[in-house]
């Protein structure tokens, strides 16, 4: 056998900025942005394609105007290609192909190419969307994220990955693609509705869970400010959640997901599942919400984390306006199957995260759905607040009771 081996090293690095007003004519950091492309044009200006949430639109409702008025102003850096696209936010785009098909156009006729941009404004779903089609333009379009909500901001923007629903199942059809830049503009979380705001916590929660017990005491120190739609501590809590979403990609050794593990999908493979169960009734931050109860509470009654870190835990959810059961969890035959879908999208072993304590994670290759099952019912007896201290020695989930961890 004769065998010639190939070995790439590829470096990516792209900011996460921290603004407010990105489309204010006194803020140059779009364009600073996007002029260190001017040498590989021979400076011309850089064709730009915007893709915006339409539910953005309903609370800025001059942000068309203000795109425009932007690039005009700096004309000289970067130049409209076509009018914006708008698009529906939500689980909506990302699960009907024509909305893909439609930013691909754009960018065809746009004429953009791998030295353009798309410039894509709004929340998660809006943002994977945009990123998949322009990671498949020309094989790959530079894209800058302009996220919109507390979730986006603090978690799915940040990342590499890019992704659409298909067969009935999330991100089934995506890419792994940095984006040239991250721009998190504060001013946008102050139109989110009450149920928005509140879902993108969630991801905070799992941030802190998994990588930090200190960020998890701010959030409890902080929970009725961050409930009642405090400004100051919510950009803390992006800021920080952002920080540790970007260290786990750069220095955990697997940005690609090459591996079987995945700690930022901590409560992730329930919620996926509730999502499609639900009919993405749920948000994605509300359905990550309950999966974090649910593998909290696995993690009680398995034995390795403490009655009163799980207390805390699903306190914490409920001061802060989060769900931690919604009835599609009874559907147990389908909610367990996730777990075969989640296995499937990862490769390898069934890998699942779970808690040793707060900031204290460990992998798991198995799943017991019995035991899922008691999960699911403790939950639905907190919400009814049934679940007393004396359930703790004589209930259902009695440490006497518990599966040995």
């Amino acid at each position: 056998m004769n065998s010639v081996f190939q070995e790439i090293h590829v470096a990516f690095r792209f900011p996460v900025h921290f603004t407010s007003g990105v489309f204010d004519l006194s803020n140059p950091l779009l364009r600073d942005t996007i002029a260190t492309t001017g040498a590989a044009t021979g400076g011309s200006p850089v064709r730009v394609v915007f893709v915006i949430d339409r539910g953005v639109l309903r609370g800025h409702r001059n942000l068309i105007g203000a795109i425009k008025q932007y690039c005009a102003e700096f004309s000289g850096v970067l130049t409209l290609a076509k009018s914006p696209v708008v698009l529906p936010g939500g689980e909506k785009v990302k699960n009907l192909p024509r909305y893909v098909k439609e930013i691909l156009r754009a960018i065809n006729d746009g004429g953009l190419c791998r030295h353009s941009y798309v410039v894509a404004v709004g929340g998660g779903a809006l943002l994977d969307v945009a990123g998949y089609a322009a990671a498949t333009a020309h094989r790959g379009i530079r894209l800058i994220r302009i996220p919109t909500t507390v979730l986006s901001q603090d978690d799915s923007g940040v990342g590499v990955k890019n992704g659409v629903n298909a067969f009935g199942k999330k991100n089934y059809l995506g890419v792994f693609a940095p984006p040239f830049a991250v721009i998190n503009d504060f001013r946008f979380l102050t139109s989110l509705s009450d149920r928005d705001w509140r879902s993108g916590m969630s991801e905070a929660v799992k941030g802190s869970l998994i990588k930090d017990a200190a960020f998890f005491d701010f959030l409890e120190a902080h929970a009725a400010r961050l409930a009642g739609r405090d400004q100051a501590s919510m950009e803390q809590l992006v800021r920080r959640c952002a920080e540790l979403h970007c260290a786990h990609i750069a220095t955990s050794g697997d940005p690609f997901e090459l591996g079987s593990s995945r700690p930022l999908d901590f409560g992730h493979w329930a919620a996926h599942k509730l999502e499609h169960l639900t009919n993405y009734r749920l948000r994605h931050g509300e359905a990550v919400a309950i999966g974090i109860a649910l593998d909290s509470t696995y993690s009680y009654l398995l034995g390795s984390l403490a009655e009163d870190d799980w207390r805390r835990i699903l306190t914490l959810l409920r001061n802060l306006g989060l769900p931690v059961y919604a009835a599609a969890l009874e559907r147990q035959s389908e909610l367990v199957r996730g777990l075969t879908e989640f296995r499937e999208h990862l490769g390898g072993n069934l890998t699942v995260m779970l808690l040793a304590g707060i900031g204290k994670a460990y992998d798991v290759n198995e799943i017991d759905p019995d035991l899922v099952a008691r999960g699911v019912a403790i939950l639905k007896e907190w919400t009814r607040g049934t679940v007393q201290e004396e359930a703790a020695q004589e209930g259902t989930y009695a440490k006497s009771e518990r599966v040995a961890g």
